[in-house]
């Protein structure tokens, strides 16, 4: 007769101090390097999304924003043809004058300010006892050694990036302005291209 040692403690402890090691962070990763006249990175938008902020001119005496989808991303460089009309009020637009028709292409602006429209914050407080649910159901399994804790904390991590990105999508408050609407052609505030959104992810360390 062969008697094998079915004491896995020292397994077991071995487990949880993986686990003890582990640490989960779920959002949209990188630096904020944002520097004037360059594209702003997904950190940076998401940024001024996730807490508001006012924006200003820092090297022109206008902000212009786009008024129609043609202008979406574009500069008024792009548009030769355009006349700047109402500016005697302090802002005004960047329009294509024929004759007695006026078509606006760009507000001008002295500043903007995008309101707080938290989803980061928000989706982890929606969510927190969704995921503490699921990390309870799925513990007894670690500390078994069913599952091995580098696969617990990636399916964790990966589940809360999710139900953070789902959540983002149903966010509608504050809304966006009537011509914010017209150039994205969508009422989300946060969703546009779908890019940061999707960039919301997990890393574990």
């Amino acid at each position: 007769m062969t008697i094998r040692s079915t004491n896995n403690s020292k397994r077991y402890k071995r487990a949880l101090e993986k686990l003890g090691k582990k640490e989960i962070k779920v959002g949209i990763f990188g630096e904020d390097n944002y520097e004037y006249g360059n594209n702003a990175d997904l950190v940076t938008i998401a940024g001024v999304h996730e807490f508001g902020t006012t924006i200003v001119p820092k090297k022109a005496q206008y902000l212009t924003i786009p008024l129609v989808p043609e202008a979406k991303n574009k500069s008024a460089s792009d548009f030769p043809d355009l006349k700047a009309i109402g500016l005697e009020d302090g802002s005004g637009v960047l329009a294509r004058v024929n004759g007695d028709k006026i078509e606006p292409v760009f507000a001008l602006l002295k500043s903007v300010t995008i309101p707080e429209r938290s989803f980061i914050r928000t989706g982890f407080d929606n969510n927190v006892d969704k995921i503490g649910d699921k990390i309870d159901m799925l513990f007894t399994e670690v500390i078994e050694l069913n599952i091995d804790p580098d696969v617990f904390t990636d399916m964790i991590g990966m589940e809360f990036a999710g139900m953070i990105q789902r959540h983002a999508r149903t966010v509608s408050s504050p809304p966006n302005a009537a011509s914010t609407r017209n150039v994205k052609g969508s009422s989300n505030p946060l969703h546009d291209t779908g890019r940061m959104i999707g960039a919301i992810r997990h890393e574990v360390e």
